[in-house]
């Protein structure tokens, strides 16, 4: 299993577009034999920071989800709405993996 972590730099002034993307990928990624974490906007601390996780059974079902999404009408959409809104400035992704045997592990 590999997870997917991204720490996102966006602008505080467009949240609700900003939410309004991240949260539009759970499906996109569930579709496509991902397993959705979460979406997490900030609260408390900095106002420009957010993450998202998701994990895929492997790096390889992981490229296969991102060699999909490029004729995905929806995940197209969601990169249309990131780049007319400007909500994000940039981001970070990084890959991990569960500690420890996978057996029993939860994703």
């Amino acid at each position: 299993m590999v997870t997917c972590h991204l720490r996102y730099e966006i602008d505080s002034t467009r949240i609700d577009d900003f939410e309004a993307y991240v949260t539009g990928w759970v499906p996109v990624i569930t579709r496509h034999g991902g397993t959705h974490h979460g979406c997490f906007l900030p609260h408390e601390g900095a106002s420009d920071i957010a993450y998202a996780l998701f994990s895929f059974s492997s790096l390889a079902a992981y490229e296969a989800y991102r060699t999909a999404i490029r004729d995905d009408p929806e995940a197209q959409r969601l990169w249309r709405l990131s780049a007319e809104t400007r909500c994000i400035r940039r981001f970070d992704r990084t890959f991990l993996r569960p500690a420890g045997p996978a057996e029993g592990v939860s994703v």
